[in-house]
């Protein structure tokens, strides 16, 4: 799949089932806001961090905003591809990481979130400075995005 809204995304392929499918008949948002959090710890993985690091630094990315723009309805059974990309870091307290969820059939973007992430103490829960370990390779795997145009 290309045109996605950044280059180089990690991808993770989805489908719907009964489950996620709400009163109206489609997938219901709270499971898109789920599917964003596989996919973030998905890509933390595979850049070196997991929980087992998280909690052995003390140290934890945790979502202190997050919005979500609602695009188009998914449905039971389709095959869907969720991407997300780190999109800023200040190297000290602060994250960005978006994400954008495509049909694979026809490739139109159903959903687009963002999160603002904070580095936090795990045992005290209180914003603390990112570990050396977070810097590296976070900061590695930032894409930044264009301008916006005016």
């Amino acid at each position: 799949m290309t045109d996605w809204d950044l280059p180089s995304p990690f991808t993770l392929a989805l489908t719907p089932a009964a489950e996620h499918i709400d009163g109206l008949g489609h997938t219901n948002n709270a499971v898109y806001v789920q599917w964003c959090e596989q996919v973030g710890w998905a890509h933390s993985e595979a850049l070196g961090l997991s929980l087992a690091d998280y909690r052995r630094l003390d140290r934890a990315m945790a979502i202190r905003e997050g919005h979500y723009d609602y695009l188009l309805p998914s449905f039971e059974g389709e095959a869907l591809v969720l991407s997300t990309w780190l999109t800023g870091s200040d190297g000290k307290l602060t994250m960005e990481r978006r994400f954008q969820l495509k049909r694979a059939s026809d490739g139109a973007t159903l959903v687009r979130g963002r999160w603002v992430l904070v580095c936090i103490e795990i045992s005290s829960g209180r914003p603390k400075r990112m570990p050396a370990e977070f810097v590296q390779i976070y900061e590695a795997a930032v894409v930044t995005p264009p301008a916006p145009r005016g």
